[in-house]
């Protein structure tokens, strides 16, 4: 299965949209996506999950990575809109303690 990563801009803040699944065989061309736009000096940064079906291990430590770099940089990252499985992943690894969840893009997008 693939993954398609679109990257557009609102404002100051780069909304990441994943499609598909995060996995051990996609997540590097993921890191790849949103590290060019960390090396842009991006502060805010949403990742939409709303079309993302499955996250591994390997999409986690990519989550956690990015919230390292943008918070060094004083910066936010917000996930949002993820499904019931996504959200059931970020909450029992403990991410939706370390890294803000929101329902919808919108929601994240008044917070951030």
């Amino acid at each position: 299965m693939s993954l398609e990563i679109t990257l557009k801009e609102i404002n100051d803040v780069v909304i990441v949209a994943l499609k598909g699944n995060l996995d051990t065989n996609t997540s590097p061309d993921a890191e790849v996506e949103i590290n060019k736009s960390l090396e842009k000096g991006t502060k805010k940064m949403l990742i939409n999950l709303e079309d993302t079906r499955y996250v591994s291990s390997a999409g986690l430590r990519i989550f956690l990575a990015t919230a390292k770099k943008i918070m060094a940089n004083s910066g936010r990252v917000i996930l949002c809109h993820p499904n019931a499985i996504v959200k059931e992943v970020l909450d029992m690894s403990g991410f939706s303690t370390i890294i803000d969840v929101k329902a919808t893009v919108e929601e994240a997008l008044k917070e951030i």
